[in-house]
């Protein structure tokens, strides 16, 4: 994987930790509709899946309009809208900042392809946007993880061909996107949560650009 011309990151689970401030937001809005969820629900159904996915799950038998399925995810929004106001700099995984310079500087290009279509407001809380060279978010697709839209959309942005990225993702359904697309898939978290990736790392902490290239 020497050879790797572009890097694109997952944000949530990868550069940042976002995961607690979505489980909030979702568990008010199950306690509100009287819907029981838990924390290890989230952590296994709704890591990597996206907004109308993830409510889909949380529902499941219980029925609604779609007029009332719409205003769930917008309730959703507003509460992690909020949540993330509080987010810092601070809260970039350690030595992140550090690794998305050494890869500018060592030439690589790297985006962000991100389902969240509230990427761009908390890459800014974090202070990092000027460190990508491009950022793919879900308002960029139709089509979201496991489907290889957002990495193909990222891969794009940088100009560079599928079989020369390395996507990175902390959830299942985005190394299925990432192998999908054509791309090498480096994993982050427990090897048992992956079924296709080409490697597994523990976590993103302190990881420098060597690392991410090693066989």
């Amino acid at each position: 994987m020497s050879q790797v011309k572009a890097i694109l990151f997952d944000l949530d689970g990868v550069l940042t930790d976002t995961s607690e401030y979505h489980y909030r937001a979702w568990k008010q809005l199950a306690d509100e509709e009287k819907i029981p969820f838990t924390r290890e629900e989230n952590d296994i159904h709704l890591r990597g899946v996206g907004r109308r996915e993830s409510l889909m799950y949380i529902i499941r038998d219980h029925q609604y309009s779609e007029d009332q399925i719409q205003d769930m995810m917008k309730r959703k929004n507003d509460y992690y809208n909020e949540l993330i106001k509080t987010m810092t700099p601070n809260e970039v995984v350690p030595g992140g900042r550090e690794l998305l310079q050494e890869i500018r500087q060592a030439g690589i290009k790297s985006a962000v392809a991100s389902a969240s279509k509230n990427c761009h407001i908390v890459l800014e809380r974090l202070q990092i946007v000027d460190l990508f060279d491009g950022i793919a978010d879900g308002t960029c697709i139709v089509n979201s993880k496991p489907a290889p839209d957002i990495f193909i959309f990222a891969a794009g942005l940088v100009q560079t061909p599928a079989v020369d990225c390395m996507g990175i993702e902390d959830a299942d359904a985005g190394i299925d996107a990432i192998k999908t697309a054509g791309m090498y898939a480096l994993g982050i978290g427990p090897k048992e949560r992956f079924h296709r990736a080409d490697r597994v790392i523990p976590d993103m902490k302190n990881v420098h650009l060597k690392d991410l290239l090693a066989n």
